[in-house]
């Protein structure tokens, strides 16, 4: 399972204009739910938000992973949004995330649903891989650099 079968670039952005966490979340539904990957977006925003409250999904070192598996997503996919400025996402080291994967899956995709979470937290913990990824100038170029690391 490589992560680049889950990314477009259709469903990526160079610069998210929200500065909540609940706004960054809705703009990547927004993305999915007009690349078609979604029955319902309202109820997806719902189990996204559900798993937040368990929780927050900022993992920390600018970084957000929110994600859910619900009857609404049509495959496994994962939304990218940057944000330069920086997103109040009650990260675990309240510092701002300026990357946010939302991963969406269907409820029977468990074991890949998983493997996607995990292989994406894998890269993310390597500083000169998340720099890459702010620095890429645009939206081809995060999806080549996080292709590139999988190699």
């Amino acid at each position: 399972m490589e992560l680049s079968e889950f990314i477009s670039p259709q469903l990526t952005k160079l610069e998210l204009s929200s500065t909540t966490k609940l706004d960054a979340i809705k703009e990547l539904i927004d993305m999915l739910d007009t690349a078609g990957y979604l029955t319902d977006a309202d109820a997806f925003l719902k189990s996204v938000l559900e798993r937040e409250k368990v929780g927050s999904t900022g993992i920390g070192k600018g970084i957000a992973i929110p994600h859910s598996r619900t009857s609404t997503v049509r495959e496994v996919v994962v939304a990218i949004g940057r944000s330069s400025a920086g997103i109040e996402f009650e990260a675990l080291d309240n510092r701002p995330v300026h990357l946010v994967f939302l991963i969406a899956a269907p409820i029977e995709s468990g074991g890949l649903y998983l493997k996607a979470l995990a292989r994406l937290s894998r890269l993310l913990r390597y500083q000169e891989f998340r720099t890459e990824l702010m620095e890429a100038e645009s939206v081809d170029e995060i999806i080549k650099i996080i292709s590139a690391e999988e190699k």
